[in-house]
């Protein structure tokens, strides 16, 4: 059985009211607002001129190093010096035993003054020869005998005086000094000790000031120097005197600075690297062979460029990018070339220009094409102009830059 509901008459307009709004509602419920448009933060590029800095590790090196050995055999008579003392050169270091030596010197002086009366002997009788010989008083054979003796006389005095100048040297061997001015190691043989002429290692000096900082530099950087020599744009460390600076293992800045000075002939094909040393002045001795440094090596000319936030810098694959807002309100990829870092900020060598706005807030939402609501600022500097810390890659980019 089925029952009929009907509307009282006074109440079928309200309904048939109600049931048009509800239509209306669900037919116009599927269109929803527009979202918003992403928020970006803009800014142009600050504009540096530049000068990129190549970053290199390696250790001071003396740059005169002695293994100190007698030039006479003996016994080491005296000790003169300090284990680790700085000394001068010429400054005895070791006495070996005189007494043969003076002995030899006496004995070559004797033999010397013999040769030396023999001489006189044989001038003077070939003085009287002369006469007799113009008196027809001896043979010509006689008197070139008497010319032969003052010969021979001459003769054995200069042995003699070469065997005494050969005694004083040898005399004079039994102060060994230093040969040069810097810091002594420890002794390696004590009083008493037998010393074998070239054979026995009484010590050790290295020079201190001036210094090198030996280090090794890539293939890769190798040929970009090169290149920038052809082009003028940086001369070859080999006939040019390149700006160097070091920074100790404790040190945060580059407080000693030099000159490039050696570029090694060769690349070693074990390596790759090719050989190289700065010359850094030490007055004071405070730098030691064999410390450790850091050291940044002039690696271009001046050259202008764009400096902007890293985190304004995606990868894409092999390529790096920034976003710059143009005219119509839209994002767009830009590929640029980067390059160190300048007052905490990163080098945009190419793909940027100085009126640019370039996205450097709210990036991670942004596709290409896409438009946005751009808010201007100013780039401004994040740190003062310093060395960053960055090493270098194995490519030829500089690992860092300085602006000017």
């Amino acid at each position: 059985m089925q029952i009929a509901f009907r509307w009282p008459v006074s109440l079928a307009p309200a309904a048939l009211a109600l049931s048009a709004l509800a239509l209306s509602a669900c037919s116009g419920g599927n269109k929803k607002p527009a979202p918003p448009l992403p928020q970006v933060s803009v800014a142009a590029p600050l504009q540096r001129d530049v000068v990129d800095w190549d970053e290199y590790v390696g250790r001071f090196e003396a740059i005169q190093d002695v293994e100190l050995r007698p030039r006479v055999s003996g016994t080491i008579d005296r000790i003169l010096f300090t284990n680790g003392q700085r000394v001068r050169a010429g400054q005895p270091l070791f006495t070996i035993d005189p007494r043969p030596y003076a002995a030899a010197l006496a004995q070559a002086q004797a033999q010397a003054a013999k040769a030396n009366a023999a001489l006189i002997n044989a001038r003077s009788e070939l003085a009287r020869a002369d006469k007799l010989l113009a008196a027809q008083a001896i043979s010509k054979e006689e008197y070139e005998t008497k010319q032969a003796n003052v010969r021979s006389a001459a003769a054995d005095l200069a042995a003699g005086q070469a065997n005494v100048r050969n005694a004083q040297l040898n005399l004079g061997f039994t102060t060994v000094r230093s040969p040069i001015t810097g810091l002594v190691s420890d002794r390696r043989v004590s009083k008493g000790n037998f010393a074998t002429e070239g054979t026995t290692v009484l010590t050790r000096v290295v020079s201190t000031d001036p210094i090198w900082f030996s280090f090794e530099g890539a293939e890769s950087f190798y040929l970009k120097y090169l290149r920038q020599d052809r082009t003028g744009e940086r001369g070859s460390s080999r006939n040019t005197p390149n700006p160097v600076e070091v920074q100790l293992a404790d040190e945060t800045g580059f407080r000693w600075h030099g000159r490039m000075e050696f570029v090694d002939n060769a690349i070693d094909t074990n390596s790759g690297t090719i050989r190289a040393h700065a010359v850094i002045a030490n007055p004071d001795g405070f730098l030691t062979p064999g410390m450790f440094g850091r050291a940044r090596l002039l690696g271009s000319g001046h050259y202008r460029a764009m400096l902007v936030p890293d985190e304004a810098i995606i990868t894409d694959q092999t390529r790096k990018l920034v976003y710059v807002v143009g005219k119509d309100g839209k994002a767009a990829p830009r590929p640029v070339e980067t390059g160190p870092q300048v007052e905490g900020l990163r080098v945009v060598k190419t793909g940027l220009g100085p009126t640019d706005k370039v996205v450097v807030e709210g990036i991670t939402t942004l596709q290409p094409g896409m438009a946005v609501n751009a808010r201007t600022i100013v780039m401004k500097p994040r740190a003062a102009d310093t060395m960053p810390t960055s090493q270098p890659d194995s490519a030829p980019p500089a690992s860092e830059a300085t602006a000017n």
